[in-house]
């Protein structure tokens, strides 16, 4: 069979999640596109055929992260019924995500990519989108919580979110950094220290 009715000769869902590891061990600048090709089991020309770019890509790949291992954290927070054991779950959550991650660790939208050159720029703010996307559902939740009467009326819930979701974000970079279960335990302890004190 040749042309238009010409199969694929690999399986397109399965390229993307061997592309997602790769980003998500190698994050974007560091994935080259000869590496993401071997691991993908395509040639160039195939993957440009089926993605268009190294840049669209990554945003599939992140797409597929947040709706799998990425997803994780934000079901713990919105599933969890009490304010401060729905904050825990989802630091714990992270914190697993991160240390199950390949390669270097951390979260993908975290670590993917920090420093861009001028022609990674609109992939680094995607992510710090979607990053203030999780800010704005951390803050959501607490505010629940305050209506909810489980979170005192007058807590700051813009700042205890900034906080939260700092939390996060470091145990991610913790986690890159070869922190073990322990050490994420302990600082996740502390956090909720500091979140009752708030």
């Amino acid at each position: 069979m040749t042309g238009r009715g010409r199969p694929r000769k690999f399986d397109r869902q399965q390229a993307l999640e061997r592309a997602m590891q790769v980003f998500w061990a190698k994050g974007y600048e560091g994935a080259q596109l000869a590496e993401l090709t071997r691991a993908m089991g395509i040639n160039p020309p195939s993957f440009y055929a089926a993605f268009g770019s190294k840049q669209a890509i990554f945003h599939e790949a992140v797409e597929l992260y947040l709706g799998t291992a990425g997803a994780r954290s934000m079901q713990a927070l919105e599933e969890t019924a009490d304010s401060r054991a729905a904050i825990e779950a989802m630091l714990r959550a992270s914190a697993a995500v991160a240390l199950a991650a390949p390669g270097s660790g951390g979260c993908l939208l975290i670590v993917g990519l920090i420093n861009a050159q001028p022609d990674s720029e609109p992939s680094r703010a995607y992510l710090q989108d979607l990053r203030r996307m999780t800010l704005a559902r951390v803050r959501a939740r607490l505010e629940r919580g305050v209506s909810e009467g489980d979170l005192a009326p007058d807590t700051d819930t813009a700042a205890l979110a900034s906080f939260c979701a700092t939390v996060m974000q470091g145990l991610s970079l913790q986690a890159r950094d070869g922190a073990t279960a322990e050490e994420l335990d302990g600082i996740i302890a502390a956090a909720m220290r500091a979140f009752d004190g708030a």
